[in-house]
C-alpha cells in the first residue's frame, strides 16, 4: 500500500492557482472551523503561533477530515524539527528564513529517506504511515512529500537563482513582512521598492519551474502576485479575522451606546 497521494503538491506541478490561510490561533477547534471554511491549504504556524509538537498533531488530526490541505511551518530549517512533523504526517512542510543554496540542498537532504536523504526511518511507529498500515510507506514516501522554502530578506533575493536550481524543491514563498524590514520599510510591504522585488521574484520562480508562493490580505497586491505567477496565495489568517470582526462588533454597539 503506498502513501496517498498530495493533492497540494499535485495541484502545484500541475500550474494550478491554490488559495489558502495562515492559522495563529495554535488551536485544534479553531482549526477545524477553519478546514470547514473552504480553503484549499490552510498552514499550521510553527513560527510565529504559539504551536508546539502536540499542537500541531491536533491540528492535523482535525483537518484530516477536511478538504483544506495542511501545510506545517516548522520555526526554523532544522533536521530534527522536520523529522518530526513529517512523522506526526505532515506531507507539505514550509521552512522560513532560507538565504543561499547550501541551506535549501539541506533542507531536501532533510524530509527525503536515504540514501538520497538523511530523514530518519522510524516509521513503523508513525501516524505518517498509519502506524504501520502503509506497508510501503519507505519507500513511497518521498515522491508525496512537498518541501516550500521561505525566501523573505536580501540575503535570500540575492541568492535566488542558486536556491532555485535545487531539485527536490518545489516552491518559493516570498515573506513579505520581513523582506520589507531587511529592505528599511518595516511595516510598510506596499512600499513601492518591496513591490518591484516581490513580484519580480515570483517571476523568476515561475519561470524556474517551481511554484511561488505569497501571502497577502491587500486585494490589489493579491491580484499583481497572481498576475506576476503567484500559485499558492495566503489571503488572510485567522487571528486577523477575530480581531477585525471582533473589534468591528464592539465599536458597531459601542457607537450604539453614544
Amino acid at each position: 500500500m503506498p502513501v496517498p497521494p498530495n493533492p497540494f503538491k499535485q495541484a502545484l506541478a500541475e500550474g494550478r492557482t491554490v488559495f489558502g490561510c495562515w492559522l495563529g490561533l495554535a488551536d485544534a477547534f479553531s482549526a477545524e472551523l477553519m478546514g470547514q471554511a473552504g480553503f484549499d491549504w490552510l498552514v499550521i504556524d510553527g513560527e510565529h503561533g504559539p504551536n508546539d509538537l502536540r499542537s500541531i498533531l491536533a491540528q492535523l488530526q482535525v483537518l484530516a477530515a477536511s478538504e483544506s490541505h495542511p501545510v506545517v511551518r516548522v520555526p526554523v530549517g532544522e533536521t530534527h524539527l522536520i523529522k518530526q512533523v513529517l512523522d506526526l504526517g505532515a506531507q507539505t512542510v514550509l521552512v522560513p528564513m532560507v538565504e543561499d543554496a547550501a541551506q535549501a540542498r539541506q533542507l531536501v537532504r532533510d524530509v527525503t529517506y536515504p540514501p538520497k536523504g538523511d530523514r530518519g526511518v522510524g516509521y513503523a511507529l508513525t501516524r505518517a504511515a498509519r502506524f504501520s498500515a502503509i506497508a510501503d510507506y519507505g519507500t513511497t514516501a518521498d515522491d508525496q512529500i512537498c518541501l516550500l522554502v521561505q525566501v523573505e530578506n536580501r540575503r535570500g533575493i540575492a541568492n535566488l537563482d542558486e536556491i532555485l536550481a535545487i531539485e527536490g524543491i518545489d516552491g518559493v514563498f516570498i515573506g513579505p513582512a520581513d523582506l520589507a524590514a531587511d529592505m528599511g520599510h518595516m511595516g510598510d510591504s506596499l512600499h513601492p521598492e518591496v513591490q518591484e522585488t516581490i513580484m519580480e521574484a515570483l517571476g523568476r520562480i515561475r519561470a524556474a519551474g517551481k511554484a511561488p508562493g505569497i501571502l497577502s490580505t491587500h486585494d490589489p497586491m493579491t491580484e499583481a502576485a497572481i498576475a506576476a505567477g503567484a500559485q499558492f496565495v495566503a489571503v488572510g489568517a485567522d487571528v486577523l479575522l477575530l480581531a477585525q470582526g471582533a473589534r468591528a462588533l464592539a465599536a458597531k454597539w459601542g457607537d450604539a451606546k453614544k
